[in-house]
């Protein structure tokens, strides 16, 4: 058992996800840089047409040239538009398969991996983070490109005409890369700190929102308001600073790109006044040649302008994508996997349980919760088990149910070992019941169902026994809220027992005190309930009620490495 379910908990492997180096999408870059390459051909007929407005002889050829600036200017929209589309459209499709990635791997995660990433950061990492990759894969990643390749041929073009007016741009260019990196740098640091601390803040939210009704019981609303307000303004100085080093890495790539230009203009300015007689090939630039310069030197910064632009998107993607490779790491996973379509698989009502030398310890602990556990339960048989908290009661029920697999040793249900083949069909067969049952939003009979192909009158039946009819007929199966909004503590657990009420397949019932944080006179109720619900079937239960225990064919009192059996 243990080799066979060892290559299931491999907490080092990583899925086949998307690396940083395959994130690129160079057919929609091709279209954007053949739009801003476009612009060379226009600037010459623009300068050319100033030129021969000029001239003293007249010139015919001004109407070519005006079409020829049209054609261009429409054919350079139409590829900046396609070209974008494109680069959106792809990065959406990246995006998502990302997003897949991280959802499988913590749907694949056992709710016993300590490891797993609370509800909130998942929420907030999956949907408010995921959506900062799309900017930074169709705009930040395709803008990178073009500032590497448009500058050089636009300087090639310059320098054809004049290397001195080239030279001017080769020097000023790499003063803003320079300067971008550095701010970058800390850029990206505040995006991951910016995203973290949203990612806490989303998860403090969403526990005390489902802890509601006890901050009230504790009379603690303002001190939970006042916590909340102090996370939101510590986020919001985080965010103010993200969006300054932002405004900086412009500012500065502003101010060189104006200096270049400048600089530019006062050569050609003298140069064409004759002050300057230097920088060209063989001749003196004319009137045209140094429009085109002059039309052309803006657009060498433009692409690193843009660059700058899209500099924080760069920060928040990268950082939205190693959140979501963090997610998709794979953890200690669920013994076997889920199967949709029907099995089959023999239903073994009240099965017996052997649990043999069984060790387990939790992701990153340094002690064994289970070390060297044994336990025999036979057919029918009612038992409670006894233990203090952090004893390993919960996770022994876990991993009867195959959440994870034991570290070593084997776990036997009617005969069959749980693995990687069996666990799916064993687990129909076993109901769990918690400390609060999760109600989804919906009516009474879905929340019966979830999911399953159980006809109406078996629901009835369910409902009846679990003593909700009168609920079912007061709110006519009405929707009930998310968690149970609408419902009181033990009608929600009343709800959990008529979900196993309604499937005859059950043949072991796991329950993890049921009683708690119960009034007596409900937990009476739910303990009778329960009993009746497990006439004929297995039932092992993980409590801390001695009413509820004494109640079981048999005690088992455990300790965090011994067992002690009681009558």
């Amino acid at each position: 058992m243990a080799s066979s379910v060892a290559k299931t908990e491999n907490h080092a492997r990583v899925p086949a996800t998307r690396s940083m180096a395959s994130l690129h999408i160079p057919s929609t870059g091709a279209f954007q840089i053949a739009a801003s390459l476009l612009w060379i051909p226009q600037a010459a007929f623009v300068a050319t047409a100033i030129g021969d407005l000029t001239a003293t002889s007249p010139n015919d050829r001004l109407l070519s040239l005006a079409f020829g600036i049209l054609v261009l200017g429409v054919l350079k929209a139409v590829l900046d538009a396609v070209g974008s589309r494109r680069a959106f459209s792809v990065a959406r499709e990246v995006t998502t398969a990302l997003r897949l990635d991280a959802v499988e791997a913590v749907a694949r995660r056992s709710p016993l991996d300590a490891s797993r990433a609370e509800s909130g950061r998942l929420a907030s990492v999956l949907g408010e983070q995921a959506e900062m990759i799309i900017p930074y894969l169709a705009r930040f990643r395709t803008a990178k490109t073009k500032a590497v390749i448009v500058p050089l041929v636009i300087l090639l073009f310059i320098f054809a005409q004049s290397w001195a007016a080239a030279l001017v741009l080769l020097f000023a260019a790499p003063l803003i890369p320079v300067f971008m990196i550095l701010i970058g740098l800390n850029a990206k640091a505040e995006s991951e700190a910016q995203l973290l601390q949203t990612g806490d803040m989303n998860a403090f939210l969403l526990d005390r929102l489902r802890g509601i009704r006890t901050i009230r019981t504790l009379d603690a609303v303002d001190q939970t308001a006042k916590r909340l307000r102090a996370n939101a303004e510590s986020l919001r100085r985080r965010t103010m600073k993200v969006l300054r080093i932002a405004f900086l890495s412009s500012a500065a790539l502003e101010l060189f790109s104006a200096i270049g230009v400048a600089m530019v203009a006062v050569y050609v300015g003298f140069h064409l006044l004759g002050q300057l007689n230097f920088g060209t090939w063989n001749q003196p630039l004319d009137l045209s040649q140094g429009l085109f310069i002059l039309l052309l030197a803006p657009a060498f910064f433009e692409p690193l302008r843009e660059l700058s632009s899209f500099w924080h998107d760069r920060a928040s993607g990268e950082a939205a994508i190693k959140a979501l490779q963090t997610l998709a790491v794979e953890g200690r996973g669920l013994v076997g996997e889920a199967r949709d379509g029907p099995e089959n698989y023999l239903v073994t009502m009240s099965p017996p349980v052997l649990v043999s030398n069984i060790a387990f310890r939790h992701f990153g602990a340094k002690e064994d919760v289970l070390s060297n556990f044994s336990l025999a339960v036979g057919a029918g048989e009612h038992v409670a088990i006894l233990g203090p908290s952090g004893s390993g009661k919960s996770t022994l029920l876990g991993l009867l149910i195959g959440l994870a697999a034991p570290t070593s040793g084997s776990i036997s249900i009617g005969g069959r070992k749980i693995s990687a083949a069996t666990a799916s069909a064993l687990r129909r067969e076993i109901a769990w019941i918690g400390q609060r049952p999760h109600i989804f939003s919906g009516t009474l009979a879905s929340n019966v169902r979830l999911g399953r192909q159980i006809p109406g009158e078996r629901v009835a039946r369910a409902l009846e026994f679990a003593q909700l009819s009168p609920l079912a007929e007061r709110r006519g199966l009405d929707s009930i809220g998310e968690g149970g909004f609408g419902l009181s503590g033990g009608e929600t657990l009343r709800l959990a027992l008529a979900r196993i009420a309604a499937d005859p397949a059950v043949g072991l019932i796991l329950a993890d005190e049921p009683t708690a944080h119960l009034d007596a006179e409900t937990a009476r109720e739910t303990t009778d309930n329960l009993l009746a619900l497990a006439e004929g079937r297995t039932l092992i239960v993980a409590t801390h009620d001695l009413t509820l225990a004494r109640r079981m064919d048999r005690i088992i009192c455990m300790s965090n490495v011994s067992l002690e059996r009681a009558a």
